[in-house]
């Protein structure tokens, strides 16, 4: 059985410890996985999971403010706090992709977002990745908003209205 839902304190540990035996070697997962939840618990970000069999498979995480993720004054066209939040941390495991789970997740997402009163989306992208770009263009994610090189990146990021 398939359940999108926000994720309970137990989701989250359960998330970043699968994260954290996939990439033992990325030395940043404990930090993040501190952050991850600590904005969470504080209402800062909200992150979002799929779940099969009782299991999260999925996640993604709106951050409702810029200073998670650096440059804080430019940041703030993609999280100001009140009216835009950006999306961080778009994963499904490997097994699960290709079924439409993060479609579900996303819209998911973004009517919880919308709820909340959240107008605009914004989501980033390195521009490498042509079939995360087609993706989030493909669910309406189409209007640029800036770029940035970010640890030898260019990273393209795009907004969409709810």
């Amino acid at each position: 059985m398939i359940c999108y839902r926000k994720a309970t304190l137990e989701d989250l540990e359960a998330i970043w410890n699968y994260n954290i035996r996939m990439d033992p070697d990325e030395p940043r997962n404990l930090r993040w996985k501190e952050s991850y939840i600590s904005r969470n618990l504080s209402g800062r970000a909200a992150t979002y999971v799929v779940i099969a069999d009782g299991e999260p498979v999925g996640e993604v995480t709106l951050d409702y403010f810029a200073e998670a993720h650096g440059h804080v004054q430019t940041r703030k066209v993609l999280a100001d706090g009140t009216t835009t939040a950006y999306i961080t941390a778009l994963r499904i495991r490997k097994e699960f992709a290709g079924k439409g789970y993060a479609s579900g997740l996303m819209k998911y997402m973004e009517a919880e977002a919308k709820q909340r009163g959240i107008q605009r989306l914004t989501i980033g992208v390195e521009a490498a990745e042509s079939r995360n770009l087609a993706m989030y263009l493909h669910w309406g994610y189409d209007c640029f908003r800036m770029y940035l090189e970010e640890c030898g990146e260019l990273v393209l990021y795009y907004s969409k209205e709810l």
